[in-house]
C-alpha cells in the first residue's frame, strides 16, 4: 500500500494527470490517497510543495525509463534513439484517462511564466535536450550535436503533443524513425 507520502504522491500524479493540477483539490487528493488531511500537510508544507514532488517524481521516473532504455541500446545511435525510447514507453503507460501527452507541459501550462512550477518543467526538458546533444556528441562535432539535439527537441516536443490529441504513442514512433533516418546520414 506504500507510505501515506507515497501514496498522496500516487494521488496526486493520477488527479493532476487526469484533471489538472487547478482543478484538483486537496480533499480530492487526501480522499483517493485514503489518508486524512492531516497527514498530506505532515508530508508537505502546501499544495505547492506537493506540486513540486509531482514535478520532481515525474521527472525521475522519466530519467529511469530514460537510463533503462539507454542501458539496452548496443549502440550510440540506439542510446541517442532511447530518449525516443523513454518517451514512448511513457505513452504506453496506463493511464486511467488516456494518454494525454507530458504530464510535465500539461502542470507547466497551468502556471504563469516565471513560478517554480515552469521553472522546474523547462529544467527537465533542458536536461531531455542535453541528454541527446551528449549521445549526438559521441557521433558529430559538438556545434552540430547542439544544433540537432534542439532539432530533435522540437520534434519529441511535437511528437509528444500530437501523440496525447490522438491518445496514441503513434506520433512518437513516427518521430522516431524520423529521427533514425536523420542520425543516419551523420
Amino acid at each position: 500500500m506504500g507510505t501515506a507520502r507515497e501514496r498522496l504522491l500516487d494521488a496526486a500524479a493520477k488527479r493532476f494527470y487526469d484533471d489538472g493540477v487547478n482543478a484538483t483539490g486537496i480533499d480530492t487528493i487526501t480522499a483517493e490517497a485514503g489518508v486524512a488531511k492531516k497527514s498530506l500537510y505532515n508530508n508537505f508544507s502546501s499544495k505547492t510543495d506537493l506540486v513540486s514532488a509531482y514535478i520532481d517524481a515525474r521527472h525521475a521516473e522519466w530519467l529511469d525509463l530514460h537510463r533503462s532504455r539507454s542501458t539496452q541500446a548496443s549502440t550510440e545511435v540506439g542510446r541517442v534513439l532511447s530518449v525516443f525510447d523513454a518517451y514512448i514507453d511513457h505513452a504506453n503507460d496506463a493511464y486511467g484517462n488516456g494518454f494525454r501527452g507530458c504530464g510535465l507541459l500539461n502542470a507547466a501550462a497551468e502556471f504563469p511564466a516565471g513560478a517554480p512550477a515552469r521553472e522546474a518543467v523547462r529544467a527537465h526538458k533542458e536536461q531531455v535536450e542535453q541528454i541527446l546533444a551528449e549521445g549526438l556528441a559521441r557521433l558529430t562535432d559538438e556545434q552540430n550535436a547542439r544544433e540537432i539535439a534542439e532539432h530533435f527537441s522540437f520534434l519529441l516536443e511535437g511528437a509528444v503533443a500530437r501523440a496525447g490529441l490522438d491518445g496514441t504513442p503513434a506520433r512518437l514512433e513516427r518521430a522516431r524513425g524520423i529521427a533514425a533516418t536523420m542520425l543516419a546520414t551523420l
